[in-house]
Order: structure tokens, then C-alpha cells, then sequence
């Protein structure tokens, strides 16, 4: 499909934007933690995708390719946020994150690649060899990573009941 869109194909465009968004979303998400910002990364990344369609080579894992511009897209719009309050001085009484099941309990629990590993593994059905393709790293640490993520949600679970 993305050899159709460097083509210039708007169909194939359009039909890898149907296919590929929700994925995309899932994966932002696991960064930004707040549904507009992962929607508004997604329209930011899939405008990058169209204007570096070039670079895309064709016959490799382009779930793969789509996936590191979105991580390169967070982590550069990430950085590019300051907080403008310190964790430590947060208001009195504040709390980030709201009674909202498994999503809330892995958001307190685990690290952020913590979450996108199991996000992946878990929701999207990806093998570990994929997962450490697309984020970049050894099979063994996203094997480790995820078992080490399960502990702790088998953990903060019975923590919960």
C-alpha cells in the first residue's frame, strides 16, 4: 500500500489512513496520555508520512517505518513541552489519573515503554521481534520488559482486590 502512496495514489492514501489510524492513535496515546493530543499527533504524523513518502523503501515492514515517525513525532513534541508545574509542587490534592480500569491502573504502574509494549503486544496482537523493530531495541528487552510489565499489573491488581 505505501508503494501505491508514493505513487501518489490519494486512494491508497486514504484507504492506509482507514487501515493504519486507530494503531497509530493506540500508539501515541501510550505517550501523550490525553486523547486530543494523540489525535492531534495522529494528523500531524500521517501529514509527515504523505511528505516523506519518498523515504519510505519499498518491501519493508511499513507498519515499522509508519510507527518510528510517530514515536520520533512524540518524543520531539514531548521534549519541546516544559511543565509548568514540578510533579513535587503540584497542587494539594491533585490527582492525575481518575478511576478508569486497566488503562488507568497500567498508567499508574508502569513506565511509559512499559505501556507501549504491552499496548502492543496485548491490544494489537504484535510478536515481541515486531514490537522491538518498531521502538527500535533488542527482542530480549521488550521479552523482559513485558514480563516485568505483567508482575506488575499481576501486583497493583491483587494491591486492588
Amino acid at each position: 500500500m505505501l508503494s501505491d502512496v508514493q505513487e501518489g495514489s490519494d486512494e491508497a492514501f486514504e484507504a492506509l489512513y482507514r487501515e493504519a489510524r486507530n494503531a497509530v492513535f493506540s500508539f501515541l496515546y501510550s505517550y501523550y496520555q490525553n486523547y486530543h493530543d494523540a489525535e492531534d499527533a495522529m494528523q500531524s504524523v500521517f501529514l509527515k508520512v504523505k511528505l516523506r513518502i519518498g523515504q519510505y523503501t519499498p518491501g519493508t515492514n511499513g507498519s515499522a517505518w509508519l510507527l518510528q515517525i510517530a514515536k520520533h513525532h512524540a518524543l520531539d513534541e514531548l521534549r519541546a513541552r516544559r511543565p509548568s508545574v514540578a510533579l513535587d509542587e503540584a497542587p494539594e490534592g491533585f490527582e492525575p489519573f481518575e478511576d478508569g480500569g486497566i488503562m488507568d491502573l497500567m498508567r499508574r504502574t508502569l513506565s511509559e515503554e512499559e505501556q507501549r509494549v504491552v499496548t502492543m503486544h496485548v491490544l494489537w496482537g504484535w510478536k515481541h521481534r515486531q514490537i522491538a523493530k518498531a521502538l527500535d531495541c533488542p527482542t530480549g528487552t521488550v521479552t523482559s520488559k513485558y514480563k516485568r510489565a505483567l508482575e506488575k499489573l499481576k501486583k497493583a491488581v491483587k494491591e486492588v482486590l
